[in-house]
């Protein structure tokens, strides 16, 4: 396995499942800024849908999106998809700050919105869109993928719903990226990446990914952040980098969740990144090694550890389980249903992620 150079251009393809028939949910995309577009469309298109137009202003994106969806049609404009009566849901990647206010606008068009994370960057434009999806009965999805486009993320949680580990009380999630560097140092990250009023901050942006699976592996509904941290330990050259945070989450339920993310991936390691996630029950616990096993070349991911009281498990579910989030999506577009993600799941792992960000102690940088 060759070495992934960043998360960015983490777009898993997993089996077709068509939950629709062709033709019967057709979406667009507008701002192609990150590389979890294309696993966002890879998503949705496995799902049944029909990918049918895409706009971003830099021309760039545009010819590499094109490259991949050789079948979407590129538009003159975001307003030619806001516009075209047959786009039923728009799905967005763009810079993070600006993340709301394209949500906001398709939604104001009568479209369903599928983001990427983090959903947005202030809990002034949180406000905003919850206030859009009540008035609008539109969805502003968010692409939490390291939940719904892993696999073993995704049977964790089916082990979990089968009662495999009793009742939930602690998460532990470990979310290390490999930063690389901006364009302007010879890299492929964009400038914007690098300012923190663009990017929301560390907790924000790649934390949202480990509050929503501490919410949603304990079941709770809110929570409150008891501590939180960020620091920039070892990158002067980018002031407004936050290369490390954690935080700690006591949910409602009383149950507990901690989470460490940082810039921090060595580049001998075979993969962006040694995503790793521990889940305590009452009666045992699961531990999911997401991307790769630890000094085993090629490994991949998918690798499930489960011990109990009947057993001591584990599992390789690389290629078995597939990512049912799409097809549940698409249908809850379709259908008006919230089987997929509810609508407060996804802004309240936005909210608490924010609040972790605004309050957290700066340690050094």
């Amino acid at each position: 396995m060759a070495v992934v150079s960043d998360g960015s251009t983490y777009a898993p393809k997993g089996k077709p499942a068509p939950v629709v028939k062709p033709g019967e949910f057709i979406f667009a995309a507008v701002g192609l800024y990150h590389g979890h577009i294309y696993g966002m469309c890879n998503g949705l298109i496995e799902a049944g849908g029909v990918l049918k137009s895409y706009y971003d202003p830099d021309p760039h994106y545009m010819q590499n999106f094109a490259k991949a969806f050789p079948g979407a049609k590129p538009v003159a404009s975001e307003a030619a998809v806001l516009n075209d009566p047959e786009v039923l849901l728009v799905a967005g990647a763009t810079m993070t700050s600006e993340r709301c206010a394209l949500g906001l606008r398709v939604m104001a068009a009568g479209k369903d919105y599928f983001t990427d994370k983090a959903p947005l960057t202030t809990l002034e434009q949180l406000s905003q869109a919850r206030d859009m999806a009540e008035k609008t009965g539109k969805k502003y999805a968010v692409y939490y993928s390291e939940r719904i486009h892993v696999e073993s993320a995704v049977f964790a949680g089916q082990l979990i719903e089968q009662g495999a580990i009793g009742r939930v009380i602690q998460v532990i999630g470990f979310g290390p990226h490999r930063l690389g560097s901006s364009v302007r140092f010879g890299g492929g990250r964009p400038e914007w990446f690098f300012i923190k009023k663009n990017y929301g901050g560390i907790l924000c942006d790649i934390g949202s990914h480990n509050v929503e699976q501490i919410l949603y592996y304990t079941g709770a509904k809110d929570g409150k952040v008891a501590r939180s941290h960020i620091a920039n330990y070892n990158h002067p050259q980018y002031p407004e980098l936050d290369d490390f945070g954690d935080a700690e989450i006591v949910l409602d339920n009383n149950a507990t969740g901690y989470f460490r993310v940082d810039w921090f991936t060595p580049e001998g390691l075979q993969m962006w990144g040694d995503g790793r996630l521990f889940i305590l029950g009452t009666e045992g616990f699961i531990e999911q090694r997401k991307y790769m096993n630890l000094g085993i070349k090629d490994s991949g991911g998918g690798h499930v550890f489960l011990a109990n009281g009947k057993e001591e498990a584990y599992y390789n579910v690389n290629g078995k389980v597939g990512y049912p989030y799409f097809g549940q999506l698409i249908l809850d577009c379709l259908n008006r249903t919230e089987n997929a993600m509810t609508q407060e799941h996804a802004f309240k792992a936005a909210e608490l992620s924010l609040i972790a960000q605004r309050d957290a102690v700066v340690l050094e940088g």
